[in-house]
């Protein structure tokens, strides 16, 4: 279908910037390729500033912010950079000299500012900039490969005039990233050059890492679109993970293969201009020099060992469980949590369903823009307890932004407004947006249980929360905080009224990012009831011996989220199917 990537057999360019949601295997392909590249002789600087980052878990070496030689693999270096702590100190610089000479209320206003993701992905633009910037970099290393490639919003940002004011030590706009820029005062020059260096072809080459699924390829279509309008035109697509061949009597191994080329054929036409790539699924677990090298090499499930696929049986319940402990506990809003591609979506409503089939009155939400569950729902005679909307986050998102320029960007000149206006495109910003909507709706449901596809984060609840303080401390607010938001708030603290259930899969970058949304909720003094593992290979039957292989890599990741994760953990097996309307949904839960 594709050509196989591999760095053996290409041309690439000095610095290599791998990009795509998580979960994908951004981490694993530069690994891998890193290993290529040094065992060809060239001299690699391999660097992740990934917040989640399990650089050092796949090389299998402690990792500082300071370059390591990698044992076994001579010309290869690595470091980690901790763009959280970078954004600790980027916090500390930009709040510090007002402390004792403002409010408390205003400090705290600030300080949640500048907690979100923008100024983690900023700091940790501010660390490879002198990577990028610095000529004699290319002096010392062949290649400088990134894990992890900063986003178009990100780059228009630093290139804006206002970006660079005292326009944003002023503004009390109401946007979602106030004053992450705030502390960059003096590298105008330096970022300049990085940005320059990014759209540099000789120089730079994106690479975007996709799973043959939609919810994959649909964020790789938008990261190629948006760093293409800011001039980084030279991109690659590697499409990972995709089955090579499949068992015919294997169900899973069939409806697995099925699902991946019917992914492909839906993606979206702009993909198509792109040069792509794949790289094969593989049984095995890509962790350590030895995996890594086999990536590319002529039998690449040549590690496996079937030994390994050999499993105890699993001992943690499914999703009925939750099901029944929220009916027994009689709570009222039910919010599903998660990255992109985990199956948010399907786990909300099976819930719904099986809340539904216990009698309960139910409303389920979603932020689908797709709006199907409407059409699937729609003529069973089944649901009478259950009520089904669809929240459009473009309409939704438009029209918070046209309220917020509305208020705020009266009298702006115009490059404070050009800045207002980039900054309303955070995705700090569809979170708010969208938290308004639900709230509307849970205002709306009171004698209903409210199941919600897709919530905020801790960090936009605090925002909103701190925002409602800044407004009475100050006398103005970074836009109107809705009557239904402030009185939404305290119920999702409140633990007999809200529960959240948070989505993962059993692999590393999804474990890892929702470990880090868990801390984020308990920062705004919510505490997840459930965690839910979905698509779980491990708990599901198939002789195919690729995806055993790869089952059996799961193990401890599970074991990780029921032992030191979760207070409570299901399971939901990988289906062969995908369940669409509510009677296929009721197999959820049976």
């Amino acid at each position: 279908m594709y050509p196989l990537f591999n760095p053996e057999k290409m041309q690439l360019t000095p610095f290599l910037f791998f990009t795509g949601k998580g979960g994908v295997g951004k981490t694993s392909t530069a690994c891998a390729t890193a290993v290529a590249l040094a065992d060809q002789g060239k001299k690699v600087l391999l660097v992740s500033t990934d917040p989640a980052s399990n650089l050092q878990d796949v090389l299998e070496v402690p990792l500082t912010n300071q370059p390591l030689a990698i044992p076994n693999v001579p010309n290869l270096f690595a470091c980690n950079i901790d763009p959280e702590e970078s954004a600790r100190a980027y916090k500390e610089n930009v709040v510090g000299p007002y402390r004792g000479k403002l409010p408390d209320a205003v400090l705290a206003t600030m300080e949640e500012q500048l907690s979100g993701a923008c100024t983690v992905e900023i700091a940790a633009f501010d660390e490879f900039s002198h990577l990028l910037a610095d000529e004699a970099i290319l002096e010392q290393y062949d290649h400088v490969l990134f894990d992890t490639a900063p986003t178009g919003h990100t780059l228009r940002l630093l290139r804006l005039p206002a970006a660079w004011s005292g326009f944003l030590e002023e503004s009390t706009h109401g946007a979602s990233c106030l004053g992450p820029l705030a502390g960059l005062e003096g590298k105008k020059e330096l970022y300049a050059k990085a940005v320059e260096s990014l759209s540099n072809e000789n120089k730079t080459t994106l690479l975007l890492v996709a799973r043959p699924d939609n919810s994959s390829l649909l964020e790789a279509n938008r990261a190629a679109a948006e760093l293409k309008e800011i001039g980084i035109q030279n991109q690659l697509l590697i499409i990972n993970g995709l089955l090579q061949t499949h068992q015919p009597e294997d169900g899973v191994s069939t409806a697995f293969h099925n699902r991946q080329r019917l992914a492909l054929q839906a993606a979206p036409d702009a993909l198509e201009r792109v040069l792509t790539f794949a790289l094969p699924f593989v049984s095995y677990s890509l962790t350590g020099i030895k995996n890594l090298r086999s990536l590319f090499s002529a039998c690449p499930d040549s590690v496996f060992d079937d030994k390994e696929a050999k499993k105890a049986e699993l001992n943690l319940p499914g999703l009925n469980q939750i099901i029944d402990d929220i009916s027994e506990k009689n709570l009222r809003v039910i919010f599903t949590m998660g990255k992109g591609g985990v199956g948010k979506t399907s786990i909300a409503s099976a819930i719904a369903v099986g809340l539904a089939e216990n009698g309960h009155p139910v409303h389920l939400t979603t932020t689908d823009p797709a709006a199907h569950l409407g059409y699937t729902f729609a003529g069973s005679e089944t649901r009478n307890n259950l009520s089904i909307s669809s929240i459009n986050p473009q309409t939704e998102v438009e029209r918070y932004k046209q309220a917020v320029l509305q208020q705020a960007g009266m009298g702006l000149a115009e490059e404070e407004l050009a800045y207002l206006q980039e900054d309303l495109e955070s995705p700090c910003t569809e979170e708010i947006a969208l938290f308004q909507a639900f709230a509307a709706v849970v205002e709306k449901s009171e004698d209903e249980i409210i199941v919600i596809d897709t919530a905020p984060t801790g960090h936009t609840l605090l925002l909103l929360d701190s925002t409602e303080a800044y407004h009475k401390e100050m006398s103005r607010s970074a836009g109107d905080v809705p009557e239904s938001v402030k009185k939404l708030l305290p119920r999702l603290r409140n633990p007999e009224e809200t529960g959240v259930v948070i989505v993962t899969l059993a692999e590393a970058t999804p474990v890892l990012e929702a470990a880090r949304l868990q801390e984020d909720l308990k920062r705004a003094q919510i505490e997840p009831k459930w965690w839910v593992i979905n698509q779980s290979l491990y708990a599901a039957d198939t002789t195919d011996p690729i995806l055993k292989g790869r089952a059996s890599s799961e193990k401890k990741w599970i074991e990780k989220v029921d032992s030191e994760l979760a207070s409570k953990c299901a399971v939901v097996p990988w289906l062969q199917e995908e369940k669409i309307g509510y009677q296929q949904l009721k197999e959820f839960i049976v």
